[in-house]
């Protein structure tokens, strides 16, 4: 009885001596938070749209007389140069017809050279004469009809860009005219925005804007805006559309658009965070949990802006590169350490 005291006793002083040593400690695990780092700023106003890219030009490549395609040597996406073969018809009938004026041409000049003889002596009539040498500019006009025809047989690029769609496949009749591929110039895009008429008023040619595609993985500034002048019937919306440097070929039409338009008028600095991020104080002062460098989170005493969807704009408290807090602050206090 005595030995199962001593080691009860021993077991509730080690117990005792382990809590002891825990709270003497003062060690806490960091708290897993999730973190933004605050971005460039943009003005609290920024209005924010969903756009198109486009290319900046679409050019119809056509055969300009009727027959079957023999092959096409592009596809859609393909880049191709200024002057490069696209296609080629079956020329059969287009050789045929250039070595019966080439006879033709042959049979003029002979008969020129056979008459010249004859007025240089004075033999000839002056009417015959005049006769004879518009069969030479008939036979002339013809063989180069027919030359043209021949080379009109291969397509080939009018100017340099991507294939946009292939209307024309091999063993088709193209007709004149008719457009076998579409060639787009991508080298500058333009981002079609469909805009409420009331926000018309406040866009210019010059307004900044920023645009983001997901798709492309690429931001990047918009250039110079074209201002539609007719809405749309139900949507009461306006076309502008934004140009757009391209240099590196990666925006493609069709592709989806983030555009944010931001007015000139208003030279502060804005920072967009999420609205959950901002919180208020008993005295309903607003702050948000900023994480230094050492990973332990701070008030910091903040001032809001609009809210645009889910995020709202701080006029004044933070900096571009700050860490804050998104998500885990429920668990924070002054000074807690934390991990992201």
């Amino acid at each position: 009885m005595n030995m199962k005291k001593g080691l009860l006793g021993l077991l509730t002083l080690l117990v005792l001596c382990g809590c002891s040593d825990e709270k003497d400690s003062g060690i806490k695990a960091p708290i897993r938070v999730m973190t933004e780092i605050v971005s460039a700023s943009t003005s609290a106003n920024t209005q924010s749209y969903v756009g198109i890219v486009e290319e900046s030009e679409a050019t119809s490549v056509s055969f300009t007389s009727m027959g079957v395609v023999k092959r096409v040597l592009v596809s859609e996406g393909q880049t191709v140069g200024r002057g490069q073969l696209i296609a080629e018809m079956d020329d059969t009938q287009a050789r045929n017809l250039l070595s019966g004026a080439e006879a033709q041409m042959s049979q003029a000049n002979d008969a020129l050279k056979r008459y010249k003889m004859l007025y240089d002596n004075g033999s000839l009539p002056e009417v015959k004469w005049v006769e004879v040498q518009s069969k030479v500019a008939q036979a002339k006009s013809q063989l180069e009809i027919a030359q043209k025809n021949l080379k009109d047989c291969k397509l080939t690029a009018p100017v340099a860009g991507i294939i946009g769609k292939k209307m024309v496949g091999a063993g088709e009749t193209a007709l004149p005219s008719q457009t076998v591929v579409t060639i787009l110039d991508i080298s500058n895009v333009k981002v079609k925005v469909a805009i409420p008429e009331v926000e018309m008023s406040g866009i210019t040619a010059n307004t900044p804007t920023m645009i983001k595609v997901e798709a492309a993985n690429k931001e990047i500034s918009g250039g110079k805006i074209e201002k539609g002048i007719q809405a749309d019937a139900l949507t009461h919306t306006y076309d502008i559309r934004i140009n757009v440097q391209n240099d590196d070929r990666k925006l493609l039409p069709g592709m989806v658009a983030n555009v944010s338009l931001i007015p000139t008028n208003d030279d502060k600095n804005y920072y967009n965070v999420p609205i959950t991020s901002v919180q208020k104080k008993v005295d309903g002062s607003l702050f948000v949990w900023v994480v230094d460098k050492d990973n332990t989170a701070h008030r910091q005493a903040v001032s809001i802006g609009d809210t645009m969807g889910n995020r709202i704009s701080i006029t004044h408290g933070i900096n571009s590169g700050d860490r804050i807090v998104i998500e885990g602050y429920q668990k924070l206090s002054e000074g807690t350490k934390v991990v992201y």
